[in-house]
């Protein structure tokens, strides 16, 4: 019985103590920095087709919000981002491009600097599969016995 109470007031001095970090959490002041989503998963897509996609994002602070220059994972994908300061409420949006004239996989990473009180840094991601459109095929008609014409 004495190990029951015992894990019983551990775990409400558990549940008490994140409760209380939450809360203190969410009283600071200054920017803070909310997604939607921080990854994109494009699937697969063409060679030279456009490999562009825009994480949203909101300032749920009661300061500005002012994001430095993102840092990508290589010179294939390209960020652009709000340069002026987005103000308490508002949304925008961080434009990743990634370069598809090569076929293979991808996954790469943009990195998000910014004066945000509850997130320095974060990482957006996008992935998927780069692949050659296929040849166009002319199509083939049938004769009258179902046979494509010079096949035997």
């Amino acid at each position: 019985m004495k190990k029951l109470m015992l894990l019983v007031v551990l775990f409400a001095t558990m549940l008490s103590a994140t409760a209380q970090k939450q809360v203190e959490e969410e009283k600071v002041n200054g920017p803070k920095i909310s997604f939607n989503t921080t990854t994109h998963e494009y699937g697969e897509i063409y060679v030279g087709s456009d490999g562009s996609y825009s994480f949203e994002f909101v300032n749920t602070g009661n300061e500005p919000l002012i994001l430095s220059k993102p840092r990508s994972s290589c010179g294939c994908t390209v960020p652009s981002w709000p340069k002026e300061p987005i103000l308490p409420g508002e949304s925008n949006e961080i434009k990743v491009t990634y370069n598809t004239r090569k076929a293979g996989p991808f996954n790469k990473t943009v990195t998000i600097y910014s004066n945000a009180a509850n997130k320095k840094n974060v990482v957006l991601r996008i992935k998927g599969k780069v692949i050659k459109e296929p040849a166009e095929k002319l199509p083939e008609k049938e004769n009258a016995i179902g046979a494509a014409p010079g096949s035997n």
